[in-house]
């Protein structure tokens, strides 16, 4: 009930944790639950992503060490569709044109070909063309990266095709007059956007 109306309001955000459950809070019965763990006390992960900022920052908490979700933890699977593919592969070994990534995680399918990839979260089909540098990135599946592209701190929508030479996260004034910039200066990319005059190819 409270989300169709939710729905019909124009000045609404559509969002559960500034409308939705506060509206219920307001004028219905609600009950709650502790969110712990029940064997150890300590807090269970929970992150309303219905922002860029906090989408981006519930993607980098999965690249810690020990994660507080942690996608291995085989006493707890997460089960989804996985689509069959090969594995990552990663060429190329010379000095300026290595394909590495470090503290990332790289989905089946994925190709880093001589580009450094850092910090950053690579869904399936993904490909770095090489002299790429990648830092602190979500990229949903089947991007395509060019060579010589250095992009920071950005989510890059699914099947976008990123010309060589594009240079990202550098330059918030620069990127804004293209791209969405979150206010914490996450940059959202998608194939629409990219469309645009590109501005930021170098």
């Amino acid at each position: 009930q409270l989300l169709q109306e939710d729905a019909d309001m124009a000045n609404s955000a559509h969002d559960f944790g500034k409308n939705i459950i506060p509206n219920a809070v307001k004028h219905m019965k609600v009950l709650a639950y502790p969110f712990t763990d029940s064997n150890t006390g300590n807090t269970a992960y929970w992150r309303d992503v219905g922002t860029i900022d906090s989408y981006f920052e519930a993607n980098m908490d999965l690249l810690s060490v020990t994660p507080q979700l942690n996608l291995y933890d085989q006493t707890w699977p997460i089960w989804t569709y996985q689509e069959q593919l090969p594995p990552a592969k990663f060429v190329f070994d010379d000095e300026n044109r290595r394909g590495m990534a470090v503290d990332s995680l790289v989905s089946g399918g994925c190709i880093i070909s001589g580009s450094s990839v850092k910090r950053s979260l690579l869904s399936n089909n993904v490909r770095i063309h090489s002299y790429s540098t990648i830092r602190d990135a979500v990229i949903l599946p089947n991007v395509e990266i060019g060579r010589n592209c250095r992009l920071k701190k950005v989510i890059i929508d699914r099947d976008c095709k990123i010309p060589p030479g594009t240079v990202i996260g550098y330059d918030h004034a620069r990127d804004a007059k293209q791209f969405y910039v979150s206010p914490n200066g996450i940059v959202l990319v998608s194939s629409e956007m990219l469309g645009k005059s590109l501005s930021n190819v170098a």
